[in-house]
């Protein structure tokens, strides 16, 4: 408690400081874990909002945003943060379509209409062996599955995903293709037929979609010193990142915001989401991998802990509390590592939405699988998390956030 109220003793005197000069002390009150990271933001890449939440009597939000370093014309990879607007859009898209009997529960058949495009009849994984748009989202808050991805993609669209997000106010994204595959850009344009059946009656049938569109920038953007290519060979020049997936920070903390709190945005950011919609993001988005029964994710692949960065990093020998909750996306590929989170204590009454990226690839070389997210990464993202939450536990509130609408039975 001494250490949390000298931090906040420290703050407390910089109430007309910037917003980069908030964030930037705060670190500087423990240089054992940030020093080294500030010293070498521009090596590192780091990129902070966070943004402090106070309520009023009535339990209506107030949102103050710091931010550190955010860039968003500095490009970095995105990697599974892309994921989220997925969920987001597919179940927005069941809506548009409003057809009777077609749910997110429904039995989804994906089919094949150009090459390299693969098709999907069943999932082990499912209680009842079939794919479905709900299944796909559980896959991915819980443990961001890269073919779930790929289905939600194929199911709403290329153009849909990029002129909706656009709509929304999102001008500094581009979601162009699937992950973890080897389609080029003009695959990725194409995707697939897809059926929808209640039992063995068909409720509705998409065709596969070519999107004609690009979204491309026009200066190229390359990165690094060299790559892994064909054969495992280093080819000794950058590599190319021109027509790969982009989610500026600031996008994907609107995003956030939109999602969890979305009377608090203008209407034309919020999203055509029901009730009954959102608390099935929420749930999964906080859901632990150990608590869930279909899928079934089991030790020692998967620990409570798995996709939490922001808070736990990648420690999996650790006691959760119950009373806190992580709702959050996390991203990490080509050596850059993110995370999304809104986070809440139960308990303490603790509320804050927090989204960072850093880079780790200290040697410049893609593809190799020497990235520092264990030495530099995830070190960083718990501590972070960390200082966040004791800082938010020292702050003053008049008044303590209700946040029973957050919590669910998880064993599900």
């Amino acid at each position: 408690m001494k250490k949390i109220l000298f931090i906040y003793s420290i703050l407390i005197s910089y109430n007309t400081m910037s917003q980069v000069d908030f964030l930037k002390n705060l670190m500087l009150t423990q240089p054992e874990h940030f020093k080294n990271i500030l010293e070498n933001d521009q090596k590192y890449e780091v990129q902070i909002l966070y943004t402090q939440i106070d309520r009023d009597i009535k339990n209506k939000p107030n949102f103050h945003t710091f931010s550190y370093n955010v860039n968003d014309q500095k490009y970095f990879y995105p990697a599974s943060t892309v994921k989220l607007p997925a969920t987001i859009l597919a179940l927005e898209k069941l809506n548009r379509f409003n057809i009777k009997g077609l749910t997110k529960e429904s039995k989804m058949i994906t089919g094949t209409a150009f090459e390299k495009q693969t098709p999907v009849e069943k999932d082990s994984t499912s209680k009842n062996g079939m794919p479905s748009i709900g299944h796909y989202i559980k896959k991915i808050l819980m443990v961001s599955d890269n073919d779930a991805f790929n289905r939600l993609y194929e199911f709403i669209g290329q153009k849909d995903f990029n002129e909706i997000l656009r709509k929304k106010g999102l001008k500094n994204t581009r979601i162009v293709h699937r992950l973890q595959t080897s389609m080029n850009a003009v695959q990725n344009q194409y995707t697939n037929p897809i059926q929808f059946y209640d039992k063995d009656q068909l409720i509705y049938s998409q065709d596969g979609k070519f999107n004609s569109d690009t979204y491309f920038p026009k200066e190229m953007i390359k990165r690094g010193k060299g790559y892994i290519g064909p054969n495992d060979q280093l080819i000794n020049e950058p590599l190319d990142f021109t027509q790969k997936n982009k989610f500026a920070l600031t996008d994907q903390h609107q995003l956030l915001k939109a999602l969890i709190f979305p009377n608090s945005v203008k209407k034309r950011q919020r999203f055509d989401l029901k009730t009954d919609d959102y608390n099935f993001l929420y749930r999964y988005m906080s859901q632990l991998p150990t608590e869930s029964d279909y899928p079934k994710y089991s030790e020692p692949d998967y620990w409570p802990t798995y996709c939490k960065f922001l808070y736990f990093g990648s420690e999996k020998d650790v006691q959760v509390s119950k009373n806190i909750r992580i709702f959050n996306k996390v991203g990490d590929a080509y050596g850059f590592l993110l995370d999304n989170a809104y986070i809440v204590d139960f308990e303490k009454g603790i509320e804050f939405m927090i989204s960072v990226v850093i880079y780790c690839n200290e040697d410049e070389i893609y593809n190799d699988d020497k990235y520092d997210y264990d030495t530099i990464g995830f070190p960083f993202m718990k501590n972070l998390g960390q200082l966040i939450y004791n800082y938010e536990e020292s702050r003053p509130k008049k008044y303590l956030p209700n946040l029973d609408s957050l919590k669910f039975e998880y064993r599900k």
